[in-house]
């Protein structure tokens, strides 16, 4: 999932998307009917959009994502302003070869804009088949490795999160870092998106601690962890890892060696509340992690069971942003809607989870809250922002 791409095409990147849709506005197009080719679009004509998922692959979880991404952005073509998206999906299979020769495909239909795919290995191979096209890649992706040329990220990015989260534990006093991650390649990332918002901030990384993905490591790493918070007098310890990794191992051991959020608050660089029964884990009550604005994603999540009878996929709101967004700016009339000058407006825009926005160097910027976990149930210490230009951003 992480891979950089040549910046051989300059790509839309911000979205302007309307609050919620509610009324169906968009037309599918018949199959063979074709789009027309090169980036500008005609006012008033549907917008060829081109969706890779990643069904075909026969991994269960694969279909589900797909399904997910697509009832999403379906859902997103309701009332867009007078805006019609002609919404094409390729299936991808998981598999960055199949994705690229759909992204070719997609475009050879005209398609103006690439929504997806969702893992990088494939983003990094559609965004390099379709460099000379003048087509630009939202990905759903939050590996900011990919980001740049004409592939952006859509997914909630490390360096978001951890400027979040050290901005709001700066505001609370704590200035003394020990960073404990994976030492794979989502660890070490993780690792420097950290000590760079610590280093910005003001405050000072004492200590970090890496270990292999192995819970023989993980429990080896205990002792040297313990170390380095009591031997540097640190007043935080911001872990990397997620709820399918290390956080139940070290969120167990750490406290009964004597380290935890009494001692030296526990800041997490991932959500702690997915799944549920994270949640009800003793050694994380007290711990800080960021999320998506509560209300927004209530909302989102609302609208989507209603219309489809489940609740969506964790990321599937993703697709909801990218449509909604290219329809808010597709019903401005503007032929050059999906330039990256369009795209990235600094104000951003209100998607499935809140205020957002695309950044010039292809990564993102979203609006965050932080929670903690008390007696085994979320609570928000400090809200999401809902504009930018606030404290956070």
């Amino acid at each position: 999932m992480f891979a950089v791409f040549p910046s051989a095409r300059k790509v839309a990147h911000l979205f302007a998307l309307p609050a919620i849709a509610l009324v169906l506005a968009a037309c599918d197009t018949l199959p063979g009917a074709g789009f027309g080719n090169g980036p500008g679009i005609t006012p008033g004509d549907a917008v060829p959009v081109a969706l890779l998922v990643p069904g075909g692959s026969g991994q269960t979880t694969d279909e589900i994502l797909a399904q997910s991404l697509e009832n999403a952005a379906r859902l997103a073509m309701r009332d867009l302003n007078g805006a019609a998206i002609d919404l094409r999906v390729y299936q991808t299979g998981g598999d960055a070869a199949t994705a690229a020769a759909q992204a070719e495909q997609a475009v050879d239909d005209g398609a103006k804009i690439i929504l997806g795919p969702v893992y990088a290995a494939s983003a990094n191979a559609v965004g390099n088949a379709v460099a000379d096209d003048g087509v630009t890649v939202l990905s759903f992706s939050n590996n900011a490795a990919i980001a740049g040329g004409n592939v952006f990220v859509l997914g909630q990015t490390f360096k978001n999160t951890a400027e979040r989260m050290v901005g709001y534990a700066s505001s609370q006093g704590k200035q003394r870092y020990v960073i404990v991650h994976a030492q794979d390649s989502a660890g070490t990332q993780g690792r420097d998106a950290i000590s760079a918002a610590v280093n910005t901030q003001g405050g000072a990384v004492v200590g970090t601690v890496g270990y292999a993905l192995s819970q023989q490591d993980v429990i080896a790493a205990i002792p040297q962890i313990k170390s380095a918070v009591q031997g540097n007098s640190a007043d935080a310890v911001f872990m990397t890892t997620d709820t399918a990794s290390a956080l139940p191992l070290l969120s167990q051991l750490l406290p009964e060696a004597g380290v935890s959020s009494e001692t030296s608050q526990f800041i997490g660089l991932t959500r702690w509340d997915i799944p549920p029964q994270t949640l009800s884990l003793p050694g994380v009550q007290g711990g800080w992690f960021a999320g998506p604005d509560p209300a927004a994603s209530a909302a989102f999540s609302g609208q989507y069971q209603g219309a489809y009878g489940s609740l969506p996929h964790p990321i599937g709101g993703l697709a909801f942003d990218g449509i909604a967004a290219i329809g808010a700016l597709v019903s401005q009339g503007n032929p050059d809607a999906l330039t990256p000058a369009a795209l990235t407006q600094n104000a951003g825009f209100r998607g499935a989870s809140g205020v957002f926005r695309l950044r010039a160097d292809g990564t993102n910027e979203r609006g965050l809250a932080v929670a903690t976990i008390i007696d085994s149930q979320v609570t928000i210490l400090s809200s999401a922002p809902q504009s930018f230009g606030l404290a956070g951003f």
